[in-house]
């Protein structure tokens, strides 16, 4: 009964988990092996045969026939007299085959079976799942949430297999609830505890260059490539691209009929703003373009500290810096300069400069105001002053005596 027991629990085991049979058969038989050698000393004389197709295993043992006086190891030796009681015809020096029945080990044998197999299934279930997610870092995956812990969540793939979404690669809108089906990109495999640890990402740039290729067949093709991205997840995204065929528009690609294209891409990224950009190594045009949608009068590059002078009207300021200076901190990271934003004044507009207030206006708050992008006097003046408590950390106090101060150069 217990040997239709064991064989239940290894046709279960071959069900559950996705292991080859030759692999299998081999871990049976080492387990079986281990229970020998922790009998009998010794597992060389066995031989154990498994038939996985009926679901059966037998255990033969090979002894050598001794003459009575001399049997010293019943393992491995037999007595004549013995012998031939299972054959008349035994003679001295021949090997004798018998079968061993593993009931006869007892409960605690098969017990010890039962845990050892269990073990080295698991090992093998965790050996498995590690190599198999290992090649698979950069690929998205989905996936169906499980668990929600308050730093990570769980979420299991179509083969039952364990991935940790943590909290600081998802999207800050992303909401998930038990069941909904997740789409990330593996971004680490490693072993933790003796365990696989396969770490998704939703804000990876390899996250939204995934989606691109999903969406998008001339990148998938080869025939645009994504030169680089940068993103604030959830808010803004810069794709820079290019293509190596002049008849293919690698931004109307990317964007589709009618923004077909990028509506997945940007609904899957909770609405992030998404700009596609035309590379070139025109620094000057890739930066113009970088800054899009603001009109820029002219570029000042400073190659040996890496920066670039950007001036424009001054209409164009707060849209080159955007919603929180992304615009600007993004297009500065896909262009690799910093890019300090100055206002083009004209000819007949006499205007100062903020850092000739220097003496009168503290140089912190003059520094709060440059940050916004206003480094005159009437680049401040032309914003409310509701704007400025917007825009800044200053008080509405401080606000009032620093327009106080630069209204009257002009009166």
């Amino acid at each position: 009964m217990e040997n239709i027991n064991l064989i239940d629990t290894f046709s279960e085991f071959k069900e559950l988990k996705n292991i080859d049979r030759a692999t299998m058969i081999s871990v049976l038989e080492d387990s079986f092996r281990s229970v020998l050698i922790k009998r009998f000393g010794t597992d060389e004389n066995f031989d154990v045969i498994i038939n996985d197709d009926k679901g059966d295993f037998e255990i033969w043992r090979n002894r050598e026939v001794v003459t009575d006086e001399d049997l010293e190891d019943e393992n491995l030796q037999i007595s004549l007299s013995e012998a031939k009681k299972i054959d008349d015809d035994y003679e001295l020096g021949e090997e004798v085959t018998d079968e061993v029945k593993f009931l006869d080990f007892g409960r605690r044998a098969i017990l010890s079976l039962r845990q050892n197999l269990s073990a080295r299934i698991l090992e093998l279930e965790k050996d498995n799942i590690y190599h198999a997610y290992k090649d698979r870092v950069g690929d998205i995956v989905t996936g169906e949430v499980y668990q929600i812990w308050k730093r990570e969540i769980l979420i299991i793939d179509d083969e039952g297999n364990e991935l940790i979404l943590p909290k600081t690669e998802q999207i800050p809108s992303d909401f998930f609830r038990k069941g909904d089906n997740v789409r990330a990109v593996v971004v680490k495999v490693e072993i933790r505890n003796n365990n696989p640890l396969i770490i998704l990402s939703r804000t990876s740039p390899v996250f939204l260059e995934r989606l691109f290729e999903l969406e998008v067949p001339e990148i998938f093709d080869g025939l645009i490539t994504i030169k680089k991205i940068v993103r604030v997840p959830g808010e803004r995204a810069k794709v820079a691209v290019e293509s190596y065929d002049e008849r293919i528009d690698p931004v109307g690609a990317c964007v589709g009929m009618k923004g077909s294209r990028i509506h997945g891409i940007v609904r899957e990224l909770r609405n992030e703003n998404i700009d596609v950009i035309n590379f070139t190594s025109n620094t000057q045009l890739f930066i113009q373009r970088a800054l899009n949608p603001a009109k820029i009068t002219n570029i000042k590059l400073v190659e040996e500290t890496g920066r670039a002078e950007v001036y424009l009207r001054p209409e164009e300021v707060s849209l080159a810096i955007g919603k929180g200076g992304l615009n600007i901190r993004l297009a500065g990271q896909l262009t690799g300069y910093e890019l300090d934003v100055y206002r083009e004044a004209d000819e007949d507009d006499e205007d100062v400069k903020l850092d000739e207030f220097a003496d009168e206006i503290e140089s912190w708050v003059l520094d709060e105001l440059k940050a916004i992008g206003c480094d005159t006097a009437k680049s401040v003046l032309d914003l409310s002053i509701e704007d400025l408590v917007k825009r800044t950390d200053l008080e509405e106090e401080t606000i009032r005596e620093v327009r106080g101060v630069l209204s009257a150069e002009f009166e």
